[in-house]
């Protein structure tokens, strides 16, 4: 990490020259800092960008490109899904806490309608096809799908259900090389070019600089360890995404996930956060991480997931991610998912985005004790539970933890066990505190004059849980807001 020293904020009296000037600073060119773009050159602004990498896209590029909306979009209603904002409302409130920021969460879901429209409009393709199974994302390019849980227990007892995962159209899809996270951001990117956006790249945030009032006028950065003073009329916009490979940071306020950050890149250092921080910037839930359980939906989906204890806790077709930070936060990242001989062929006989995941079980079986016997479980414990497990099963039953009863069934020898312990990773979901305007807000509850934040920089919608989508969501949705303030001059 850098010295504290050279995060502190720069007087504009001291920068004898600036090399780059623009109404609007943009710093990232992920998600967030493309949306802004576009907006602040809608609104009027000379528009410049400013990327650490060679070219544009960030994490977002390299995401599966979930878009966490509904309301009744029309990609939903085509699909032949009712929503409503209402509905999606419940749902985000009861799945992202606890302490979600409720107006955040609010503001969202009425404008999630609009802002599908908005994102078509500029060129993102949706695919008009469901995919209707477990999955951490489609194995095709399919459009639309559950993506958090949303028709699993507890949540579909307290929200009408609707699939919110909205994927861009992928054509020849690669996971983890060009998915639907490319696919979002490549025509907004041309969208942005096309709109006058200036772009300089190779471009490493260092210090924002203010005026003598203490307004944000610019930042200090530099390229190929040259200084570059650029002046920002208006505001800059911080877009620099999350904190998840600075390790003092996550140690410091997300110690659980250190050491495994996944679905992020590593330029995601958290430098935006600490430049806003130098300034009196607040923070808001800097502790919340998304986690992934890194195992195939479909696998978990037709087998029990245990604990270190050979005790269920968790039901098995709900969100995965949601199973992930169950398992790295509630469960000392100990798990192992049990699964009988017909349930894994027939799991393996199904489409999955994961399938590189299916190989054999850790250990196999003819009896529930010699399967205790071979993951070191105390004798009874696994027989306990799954012989519970069965009692309701044999009527397609789970008054427990409530599991649909399509994927109720029995267990049976010979069984076998996946060991998962350790099998997680994710990114941080926290940040610098913000308004619905994208004002970053200092400790003292007001706006930083002439300072702005949108994605992972900031703490959006998410405050503790996690839906797919959420992050692309709120990122896009809150830069396109910071654009517009920035514009304005707020």
């Amino acid at each position: 990490m850098a010295d504290t020293a050279t995060v502190r904020p720069l007087r504009a009296s001291e920068v004898s020259s600036w090399d780059l000037e623009a109404e609007v600073v943009v710093v990232g060119f992920g998600i967030a800092g493309v949306c802004a773009s576009i907006e602040a050159a809608r609104a009027g602004a000379d528009v410049l960008v400013l990327e650490r990498t060679g070219g544009w896209g960030g994490a977002a590029a390299l995401s599966g490109g979930f878009i966490y909306l509904g309301g009744g979009t029309a990609l939903q209603r085509k699909l032949g899904f009712e929503d409503t904002p209402e509905e999606m409302e419940k749902f985000l409130t009861a799945a992202l806490g606890p302490g979600v920021d409720k107006a955040k969460i609010h503001d969202y879901c009425q404008g999630s309608v609009e802002h599908f429209d908005w994102l078509v409009a500029n060129g993102v393709p949706f695919n008009e096809v469901f995919w209707g199974e477990p999955a951490y994302e489609p194995p095709a390019d399919e459009g639309l799908m559950f993506s958090g849980g949303e028709n699993s227990a507890p949540f579909n007892a307290i929200a009408t259900p609707a699939p919110r995962g909205h994927l861009a159209w992928t054509r020849d899809k690669k996971l983890g090389e060009k998915g639907g996270g490319y696919m979002l951001m490549e025509p907004l990117a041309q969208q942005a070019e096309k709109l006058g956006v200036r772009q300089e790249f190779d471009v490493r945030l260092q210090r924002l600089v203010v005026d003598d009032a203490g307004r944000v006028v610019g930042v200090a950065a530099k390229r190929y360890g040259k200084e570059l003073f650029v002046r920002a009329e208006r505001g800059v916009v911080l877009a620099t995404g999350s904190f998840a490979y600075n390790h003092q940071m996550v140690e410091q306020y997300a110690p659980k996930i250190l050491g495994r950050p996944a679905a992020t890149v590593e330029e995601h250092d958290g430098i935006g956060i600490r430049v806003a921080q130098a300034l009196g910037a607040d923070l808001a839930h800097m502790d919340a991480t998304e986690v992934a359980l890194i195992a195939d939906p479909q696998v978990i989906a037709r087998g029990i997931l245990v604990n270190g204890h050979g005790q269920r806790f968790i039901t098995e077709d709900t969100y995965p991610g949601r199973m992930g930070q169950a398992v790295l936060q509630d469960q000392d990242n100990k798990a192992y998912l049990i699964i009988d001989e017909a349930a894994l062929e027939a799991a393996f006989e199904t489409e999955s985005s994961m399938s590189f995941l299916r190989i054999a079980p850790t250990w196999v079986a003819e009896t529930i004790e010699e399967l205790e016997g071979e993951m070191g479980l105390p004798a009874g414990t696994l027989r306990t539970t799954i012989d519970l497990y069965n009692r309701h099963a044999e009527n397609g039953e789970d008054p427990f933890l409530h599991k649909k009863t399509e994927w109720v069934k029995p267990i049976s020898a010979p069984l076998g066990a996946y060991d998962l312990r350790g099998y997680t990773g994710g990114f941080t979901l926290g940040g610098l505190r913000t308004d619905l305007d994208s004002r970053v807000l200092h400790v003292s509850g007001e706006p930083i004059a002439g300072l702005f934040a949108a994605g992972r920089v900031s703490s959006g919608i998410c405050a503790g849980g996690y839906a797919s989508g959420c992050s692309l969501g709120d990122g896009s949705f809150y830069g396109r807001r910071a654009g517009v303030a920035a514009a304005k001059g707020n």
